[in-house]
C-alpha cells in the first residue's frame, strides 16, 4: 500500500505488527494527547541501601527474563562503556530475545554485534545511530525483528502513550549520590544534560543509575531525582571522554560551502527573521555551523537580541549566549566541551526533556516554538522529502533525531548541503532511498550552485526575489547536479524489511529493506 507520499508500506509488518499509514505531517492533529497520563514507574521503595559496587550483584537482584526491553541513553556518544558492559553481563546469563531500546547507538557498541548474531538481541528502537557495526548488521538483515527508528520527539511520546514499555532501564550518571540524585555536566565524564532518558525515569518498571563519580549526599544541580531511581552502581568508568566530547566545534573553511552559509543567512534576512526575539536551531555539522556563525554577524549588526537558541547544543551556541544574542538556550543534548562547560554554571542554559523538546502531543513543546531551524540531509529528493536514515548504498547510517520535530514545528526550515558531496549525489530525481521528513516540512534547499524553494512557500519566493537572491526550479538544480557527474549507487534490496521508520506522531512513513548480496 502506498502512504500518503508515495511509499510503499504494507499494512502489516512481520516482528512489528499492525501499520499506522502516515497521512501527513499533521496526520496527528485530533488525536488526544496522552502525555499527561500518570508515569508507570512507581517511586522507588528500595529499602535500605541502594549502592552496589559489583554489577553481578545488583543483576541477581533484578527482575532479568527473556523478552525484557532494557533502554540506555546515548549522551556518552561514541564513548559510552555502560551500555556494553551492562549487556555483555546479560548475555552471560542466557537471557534471550532482547528488545535493546536506547535513544541511540554509535560505533563503540560493536561488541553488541555477536549479540545479535546468536539471538540475545532481537529487536533494537533507537531515535539515531552513529555509523557502526550494529547499523551495518541491521542492513544485512542480521536481527530477527525490524529495527524501530523514532524521532527524538516520537520516542517519548511512545513512552508516555504506552506503544513502548521500559522493563528496565540504565542511567548514565557522571555525577551520582548514594541515593540515586544525579547529573550529567559534573565529573571525569560530564556529558552534558541527560534529557533523552527523562521519560524512562519516569515510566520504566526499574531504574539503575550507574556512575563513576559517586559525590557527597546530596548531589547539587540534580537533574533527575532520588524517587526515580532504584539502584546506584557505582563503576570505574562510564566511558572515553574522547569520545564523549569532542573540542570546539568548527565552522567549515571550504568556499563553496561558506557560499552555501552565506545564501542561508541572507535567505533567514529576506524572509524577516532575523529580528529581536527570534528562536533559532542548527546542526552541528561544518555548513550549519557557518550558517550560525553568518546569522550571529548579521544579529550584531543589526543589534537585534534573540529570544532562544534550542536542540543539540555546541559551544557556538553558548558563545552567542554568553555574547547576549541569546535569553537563553533550551538544550537536550550537549555536544562539546565548551557546552558542557556552560550548563554547568549558566543559569541562562535551560536543560529540557525529549518530550518537552519535540513531542508532536504536547503544544508547549519547544520546536513549535521554533523561527528558524537550520538541517542537514544525506539526500533530498525534488518534492523535498529527506533522507537522514540512509546513505544512497541503502546502507543504514542514523536514525531522523530531531529532523523531522524541528521540521515540522519551525517557521522555515532550510536544508543546507553541497550540491554535490563526495561520490553520490545529494539531490535525487527519483525518490529518497529512504524517507524520514516529508517535503511538506521542508521550505528551503540552500546550495552551492542556488537556491530552492517549496511552492507551498510563496511568502519567502518573493522574500528572495525582492532580495535578488539566486533562486532555482529545484528540478532544475537536480539536472545540474547530474551534470556535474554525482554518482548514483542505485542499491538493491531484497523485499525483507528491516527498519521501520515511524514518523513523530507514530505512523509509518517509509521502511527500510534488506540490502542484496553482492554478485560475486
Amino acid at each position: 500500500m502506498k502512504n500518503a507520499i508515495g511509499r510503499e508500506v504494507p499494512e502489516f509488518i512481520e516482528g512489528y505488527g499492525p501499520v499506522r499509514q502516515f497521512k501527513g505531517a499533521d496526520g496527528y492533529k485530533g488525536t488526544p494527547s496522552k502525555a499527561d497520563i500518570t508515569p508507570k514507574h512507581k517511586p522507588a521503595t528500595t529499602t535500605g541501601n541502594k549502592l552496589y559496587t559489583d554489577l553481578d550483584a545488583l543483576l541477581d537482584k533484578l527482575d532479568l527474563h527473556d523478552g525484557m526491553t532494557i533502554s540506555f541513553h546515548h549522551h556518552l556518544r561514541n564513548g559510552d562503556y555502560v551500555t556494553n558492559m551492562v549487556m555483555l553481563a546479560i548475555a552471560k546469563r542466557g537471557i534471550k530475545d532482547i528488545h535493546l531500546a536506547p535513544t541511540g547507538l554509535f560505533g563503540c557498541h560493536d561488541p553488541l554485534v555477536p549479540l545479535i548474531e546468536d539471538g540475545t538481541i532481537t529487536q533494537i528502537s533507537v531515535s539515531t545511530f552513529g555509523p557502526g557495526g550494529i547499523a551495518k548488521a541491521i542492513s544485512a538483515g542480521k536481527l530477527k525483528k525490524p529495527a524501530v527508528m523514532r524521532s527524538h520527539g516520537g520516542r517519548p511520546r511512545a513512552i508516555e502513550d504506552g506503544e513502548l514499555h521500559i522493563d528496565l532501564t540504565f542511567v548514565a550518571a557522571p555525577a551520582c549520590d548514594k541515593e540515586g540524585n544525579l547529573n550529567g555536566s559534573h565529573g571525569p565524564s560530564a556529558c552534558g544534560c541527560l534529557s533523552y532518558i527523562y521519560a524512562d525515569t519516569e515510566y520504566a518498571d526499574c531504574v539503575v543509575a550507574v556512575t563513576d563519580n559517586l559525590v557527597d549526599y546530596p548531589c547539587q544541580r540534580v537533574e533527575i531525582t532520588e524517587d526515580h531511581i532504584d539502584y546506584v552502581l557505582k563503576v570505574d568508568a562510564l566511558g572515553d571522554p574522547n569520545g564523549i566530547a569532542s573540542g570546539a566545534m568548527k565552522v567549515t573553511e571550504d568556499p563553496a560551502r561558506l557560499a552555501v552559509a552565506e545564501r542561508a543567512a541572507q535567505v533567514i534576512d529576506a524572509a524577516g527573521y532575523i529580528k529581536d526575539g527570534m528562536s533559532f536551531q542548527t546542526g552541528v555539522g561544518a555548513i550549519s555551523l557557518a550558517v550560525a556563525d553568518k546569522v550571529r554577524t548579521k544579529m550584531r549588526d543589526k543589534k537585534v537580541k534573540g529570544s532562544f537558541g534550542s536542540g543539540g547544543i555546541s559551544g557556538f551556541l553558548t558563545d552567542m549566549l554568553e555574547e547576549g544574542l541569546f535569553d537563553h538556550l533550551w538544550d537536550v543534548q550537549s555536544f562539546d566541551t565548551h557546552a558542557i562547560k556552560n550548563l554547568s554554571w549558566d543559569d541562562r542554559h535551560w536543560i529540557m526533556s525529549g518530550s518537552k523538546y519535540g513531542n508532536p502531543e504536547r503544544d508547549d513543546a519547544v520546536v513549535n516554538g521554533l523561527d528558524v531551524m537550520i538541517l542537514g540531509t544525506f539526500e533530498i529528493d525534488v518534492d523535498f522529502n529527506c533522507n537522514v536514515i540512509t546513505g544512497s548504498n541503502g546502507v543504514i547510517m542514523s536514525s531522523h533525531g530531531g529532523n523531522p520535530d524541528t521540521a515540522a514545528g519551525s517557521k522555515i526550515c532550510i536544508i543546507v548541503s553541497d550540491l554535490m558531496k563526495k561520490g553520490p549525489r545529494c539531490l535525487v530525481k527519483k525518490a529518497c532511498t529512504t524517507v524520514s521528513t516529508p517535503g511538506e516540512s521542508i521550505d528551503v534547499l540552500v546550495t552551492d550552485k542556488g537556491i530552492a524553494v517549496n511552492p507551498r512557500r510563496t511568502d519567502i519566493i518573493e522574500a528572495c526575489k525582492k532580495a535578488d537572491l539566486p533562486l532555482i526550479d529545484i528540478a532544475e538544480l537536480q539536472k545540474m547536479g547530474e551534470e556535474l557527474g554525482a554518482i548514483d549507487d542505485n542499491p538493491q534490496f531484497t523485499d525483507r524489511i528491516v527498519g521501520v521508520v515511524e514518523y513523530r506522531d507514530g505512523s509509518v512513513i517509509d521502511v527500510v529493506r534488506q540490502l542484496a548480496p553482492k554478485e560475486a
